[in-house]
């Protein structure tokens, strides 16, 4: 598997996790004290398509780390539960960087 999947995916489960803090802050200051509705819409708008882009990421290690359902479902769920993705996201690296190749490409004859 190459560096690059692995990178891909904790670069997206630390902004999936980041933004859905700042969401759930966003929630309480327009429910809790009734102001910032439309910062609260730009915000969960923003974490909704980064959130998209979070599941393809985590399915493209989850196919070629060759996971079970199950591990690939908490994986998925880990950026919907608030801080739950910093954790689960340390976890996912110890467990998959030994399958990471750092191998050179075989050099191209000629």
């Amino acid at each position: 598997m190459k560096p690059s999947v692995l990178t891909r995916y904790r670069v997206m489960a630390y902004v999936t996790a980041v933004m859905l803090l700042v969401l759930c802050t966003c929630m309480v200051f327009k429910y809790g004290f009734g102001m910032g509705e439309d910062l609260t819409f730009m915000v969960s708008q923003a974490h909704g398509f980064l959130f998209i882009i979070y599941l393809v990421f985590a399915f493209d290690l989850g196919s070629k780390a060759k996971w079970p359902f199950g591990k690939l479902l908490w994986v998925f769920l880990s950026g919907t539960i608030p801080l739950a993705a910093f954790f689960v996201e340390r976890k996912v690296v110890r467990e998959t960087l030994p399958l990471v190749s750092d191998a050179q490409p075989a050099p191209v004859k000629a």
